[in-house]
């Protein structure tokens, strides 16, 4: 159908947990809208989603996909969301470009646990959504309702089931439409076949239905007013009530099926393209300006070694021309995506989901008019805490300079990726949301961007200071021809309070010293506090020059500034060094199921526990509060996940130095001597 005859353009998102199935969905949905003619497969890696190489090692999705195409007079953009929770912020971009999302989740109760930050993240946002339990095959014994029932405890909307099923032989065969009361019969990877609604589900179907009917009534007085009457609304009548109720975030349908064997899938697509919002409700459900005649939000930044960059935009208002000025820039070119295809089309139209080329200055959530670039809108998902950090160096020293460029550019692709150069320690640390987040980022540098990387867990930055003053003579002098080097300090060396740094005084008289030499003396005195006794700088100590020596001809800055780092190297192991190490005050939030075990987890890694409470606005949930050494941190997100279905996460804060001792001290003393060698 020509570009003029399109309806409407719309945007879906599927979202879920790791191993629900998403990318499996939308082959099907693909499937029953004839946008492929053969489905693929996650399994053999010919699916529409999944098509990065990163992807394709794993199993599973490691970025964005998005598939556009038309069905019935309208055009669609499905996103394909990855699963893995240390993607999140990949998801939540997307959805904030949704008219509505679909929550796939696995017909398993127990993992209902798994859903709980996806329902807080979209009612939050008040973004419309559906639930779509798939792999209803394996359902076995359970109830579709008991897995409703698990999973309205994560959700604070209402969830209302559209459908109930049919079961032969212990096994689901099809489904009944509670709205229509049109009863189908599975027919898998081809549409279901229409049938008699069977009389063993006659009770069940109207006992659902009536719960839906009130659910509805919860937010429609005039309906309440019908079944208060026991009038019976026709179906029309329910449609536009649970669209509009939809729409506003009031309710979330429920559907089921199987992906794997195309069962309730195009029930789901009818649902979608009848019951989602459009482009105008969403725009103000977003907030987009009226005054903007063109406006489009920027959800997701490509960039390539030579592809340049593209930026991934719903076109909220208006249309986007090729050439036209845009954020400030002129747009180099439009592209319909469907997986890793791009077609370039001459523009696009309000509601369509597309990549613009060459938008140098927009990054991710800007959001672009005609007039110029308005920035990321408020609601705008913030960057996640970091949790997991990798030291990074390229394999050939020579690829440094190309290392960093491909690292701000990946930084540009993925938000939640955080470059820093460790002012303690000087590595290039690359953080994200865990192991695999990471794993992935420097499988892209190696394939997208070709420079290899090695990555190590980053150094803690420790430190040492003292116990106990001393005082100490020092002389450096040498004969070289010529003139020579002299200088000749007293100092007095004593420890101060935590978190006081290093101090200088100069207490010299009568001249032993010139004036002109002394900051000489403090440099030196700095410069020798980098490195202690133990291999660390050293911190919380004082130093007084009492007095000294010094030689008309062989004296200079020079001469005292190495006495003085000579004085430290002797003095210091006199003053009992001890280590210290930065201890952070860890906030870990998990369902409350598994508060007892986080508490174990923080004293297993010498941690102390503050406490804990409620987590503001997350119903069933608790903070943990605890400090715990750093040197403890570098895996906790991968036990804490493991513990808790995946769902835990923490934030952390520098809380201060503590004295340390024993083994932990004497392994950290042992690996700095291995790395300052290795130097």
């Amino acid at each position: 159908m020509p570009h003029s005859q399109i309806r409407t353009a719309r945007c879906a998102a599927l979202v879920g947990p790791y191993l629900s199935g998403k990318t499996t969905l939308l082959e099907s949905l693909l499937s029953a809208a004839g946008a492929i003619a053969r489905k693929g497969s996650v399994r053999d890696g010919n699916a529409v989603g999944d098509g990065s190489p990163e992807a394709k090692a794993r199993s599973m999705s490691t970025e964005l996909t998005v598939a556009s195409f038309e069905y019935l007079g309208e055009r669609w953009s499905i996103l394909d969301c990855p699963g893995s929770v240390e993607l999140a912020c990949e998801s939540q971009n997307a959805l904030m470009a949704a008219d509505v999302a679909v929550v796939v989740a696995e017909a398993a109760p127990d993992k209902a646990v798994l859903l709980a930050p996806l329902f807080k993240f979209l009612d939050d946002r008040g973004i419309p959504h559906i639930l779509f339990i798939n792999k209803i095959d394996a359902l076995g014994d359970q109830r579709v309702r008991d897995v409703v029932t698990a999973y309205q405890a994560v959700s604070a909307r209402k969830l209302v089931l559209r459908e109930v099923p049919i079961r032969e032989k212990g096994a689901v065969t099809g489904l009944v439409d509670l709205v229509s009361e049109r009863a189908y019969r599975f027919n898998p990877h081809k549409p279901s076949n229409l049938v008699a609604l069977p009389d063993a589900v006659k009770d069940q179907e109207a006992e659902a239905r009536q719960s839906l009917l009130e659910s509805v009534a919860d937010f429609d007085d005039s309906l309440l007013e019908k079944l208060l009457e026991d009038m019976v609304p026709d179906s029309g009548e329910i449609y536009d009530k649970m669209a509009r109720e939809l729409a506003d975030d009031l309710i979330v349908p429920v559907f089921f099926g199987s992906a794997e064997s195309d069962n309730g899938v195009r029930r789901l697509l009818k649902a979608l393209r009848h019951d989602g919002p459009e482009v105008e409700t969403t725009a103000a459900r977003a907030g987009v300006p009226a005054s903007a005649a063109t406006a489009v939000q920027v959800i997701k930044t490509q960039t390539g070694s030579h592809a340049g960059k593209l930026s991934v935009a719903r076109v909220w208002r208006g249309s986007v021309t090729d050439g036209m000025t845009l954020g400030g820039e002129r747009v180099s070119g439009i592209f319909r995506l469907f997986g890793h295809e791009s077609t370039k089309v001459p523009q696009a139209s309000a509601g369509d989901l597309v990549a613009l080329g060459r938008l140098d200055k927009a990054a991710t959530g800007d959001r672009l008019t005609e007039k110029g670039n308005l920035g990321a809108p408020e609601g705008w998902p913030e960057r996640p805490a970091p949790v997991h950090g990798l030291a990074l160096h390229a394999e050939n020293r020579n690829d440094e300079v190309k290392l960093s460029a491909a690292l701000q550019k990946l930084g540009e692709e993925d938000p939640a990726l955080v470059l820093e150069q460790s002012p303690d320690t000087g590595e290039m640390v690359l953080w994200g949301q865990g192991d695999i987040h990471l794993r992935i980022a420097m499988d892209r540098l190696r394939g997208k961007f070709n420079v290899a990387v090695k990555g190590h867990a980053p150094q803690v930055p420790y430190r040492e200071t003292i116990r106990k003053p001393t005082t100490h003579h020092a002389r450096h002098k040498r004969q070289t021809g010529g003139h020579g080097q002299f200088a000749d300090i007293h100092v007095s060396i004593r420890p101060l309070p935590r978190g006081e740094g290093i101090q200088f005084e100069d207490s010299v008289v009568g001249g032993a010293i010139p004036r002109q030499y002394i900051p000489a003396v403090e440099a030196g005195i700095r410069e020798a506090a980098a490195r202690g006794p133990l291999g660390f700088p050293v911190v919380d100590f004082a130093v007084t020059l009492t007095g000294g020596q010094f030689h008309a001809v062989d004296s200079s800055d020079m001469a005292f500034k190495t006495v003085a780092r000579q004085a430290m190297a002797e003095a210091l192991p006199n003053c009992e060094p001890v280590l210290l190490e930065p201890i952070l005050t860890v906030t870990i939030a998990v369902p409350s199921e598994f508060t007892p075990k986080v508490q174990r987890l923080v004293t297993g890694r010498r941690g102390q526990l503050l406490g804990f409470d409620s987590r503001p606005g997350w119903a069933g949930w608790d903070e943990v509060k605890a400090l715990i050494p750093q040197a403890e941190m570098q895996d906790l997100i991968v036990e804490l996940r493991s513990l808790s279905l995946g769902v835990g996460t923490y934030q952390w804060v520098f809380e201060r130095l503590q004295e340390v001792a024993g083994k932990a001290a004497d392994r950290a003393v042992e690996i700095r001597r291995e790395t300052l060698a290795a130097q």
